[in-house]
């Protein structure tokens, strides 16, 4: 397959992705009940955020570019990944992201 040339606005979109990454159980299990909620107390939830590319193409395949305990870093992350989506080509912006994934 041939190199294809063009803008990676046109092969690429960001996504910002939120992952509950506690690893507590979001249900208690007891014999006499299938399930009940977990006190909201006894939790502590551990947020991650993941900055990822998608491809517009048939096969929707996913790139993580960076993942962050802060929405702040992430976002930082997805503005410069931005703004480099518009100004780059395909292969510049493959071998910038891409690559280090």
């Amino acid at each position: 397959m041939g190199r294809i040339i063009g803008a990676a606005s046109e092969f690429y979109r960001l996504r910002l992705t939120r992952y509950d990454a506690t690893d507590e159980p979001d249900f208690e299990w007891r014999d006499d009940i299938l399930y009940r909620s977990q006190p909201t107390e006894s939790v502590e939830e551990r947020v991650e955020w993941a900055v990822e590319a998608v491809t517009l193409d048939e096969n929707e395949s996913v790139t993580e570019l960076g993942r962050f305990d802060t929405a702040d870093g992430a976002h930082e992350l997805m503005e410069s990944a931005e703004e480099d989506l518009q100004e780059l080509t395909k292969s510049g912006f493959e071998e910038r992201y891409l690559t280090q994934a």
